[in-house]
């Protein structure tokens, strides 16, 4: 195959492992204080945000990332209300949050405003107007000092959409056992967390596998389950947790029916089939996760590779 002259995008995901991607443009790049922000086109996924040269959304596929994220939990609370984005700066969990009519108000704590700023510039079909939602509060903060001054607030629904867990990076410590339980206690009787859990290349569950476990030492239900995002080159990981709704007694019919109830409509990979079936990940994972002995912690983190 012929390699043409153009620009390349080179993402690592280990020392011996690269996936390349030619660029028709560079539409932004700058060091924030806190990641280098770039959003590219690219000839075969469309317009991409990076942050510290790692892929977090195309235009080809988003909306499988972002549906997988969002609507598990949105579907399985039987009434949610009040929800806490922590990341998630492109504003797509929100577009996706918004179409549960139930919703009354999302916050959303990002501490890099640049990356709102950039997206809302170059990416404005990701938020679909969220950003000036009046139902929206933005919040430049770190996440874990906000929740943890902010003991009055309670949520619904939590999700966790942030960049994988880099040493000296802005995230580490939202991957941690003492921020599960913080995040409990943030939560009404019926909340859900859902955190994104890194991928699930069987040459490495580790990220995937620690944060199971360690999740499962803050809430009585933890439910992993993985889809398949091609931008990121590899089937993608989540963690569910739980106070009490558990998503593996929802059948087809019934998530249909809720989302047919709801008016929840323009889902393009999320169905009560794609539910029931992320319930049941292939048994490689399932035995690599339940034998991962590390937990998290503030004083043991999880370092990914940068």
């Amino acid at each position: 195959m012929e390699v043409k002259n153009f620009r390349w995008y080179m993402e690592f995901f280990t020392p011996y492992e690269a996936h390349m991607r030619g660029l028709k443009g560079v539409l932004a790049s700058e060091q924030s204080p806190y990641q280098h922000i770039e959003v590219v086109e690219t000839f075969q996924y469309g317009r991409c945000l990076l942050l510290d040269g790692k892929m977090q959304s195309t235009e080809a596929d988003e909306f499988i990332y972002h549906e997988a994220l969002v609507h598990p939990a949105a579907t399985v609370h039987p009434e949610p209300k009040r929800v806490c984005l922590v990341g998630g700066g492109e504003g797509a969990a929100m577009r996706e949050l918004y179409k549960h009519p139930s919703v009354e108000h999302i916050t959303m704590i990002d501490i890099d405003r640049r990356v709102i700023e950039l997206c809302a510039k170059h990416l404005p079909e990701w938020n679909a107007g969220t950003y000036r939602d009046k139902r929206t509060r933005l919040v430049h903060q770190d996440a874990r000092k906000w929740l943890q001054d902010h003991k009055k607030e309670k949520w619904d629904l939590i999700f966790v959409d942030l960049t994988e867990p880099i040493e000296e990076g802005p995230s580490f410590l939202l991957f941690t056992q003492e921020f599960y339980k913080l995040a409990a206690e943030r939560m009404t009787p019926n909340g859900i967390i859902v955190t994104q859990a890194g991928w699930t290349n069987p040459t490495d569950l580790t990220c995937f596998g620690a944060i199971y476990q360690t999740m499962k030492k803050a809430f009585p239900i933890v439910r992993p389950y993985e889809a398949n995002v091609p931008g990121f080159d590899n089937p993608w990981g989540f963690c569910l947790a739980s106070k009490r709704p558990d998503p593996r007694e929802f059948s087809a019919e019934r998530v249909d029916r809720v989302l047919q109830n709801r008016g929840v409509k323009r889902l393009r990979w999320y169905d009560g089939i794609t539910h029931v079936g992320i319930q049941h990940m292939a048994k490689h994972l399932r035995v690599a996760i339940e034998a991962e002995k590390r937990t998290i912690e503030d004083k043991r983190p999880l370092y990914m590779p940068s």
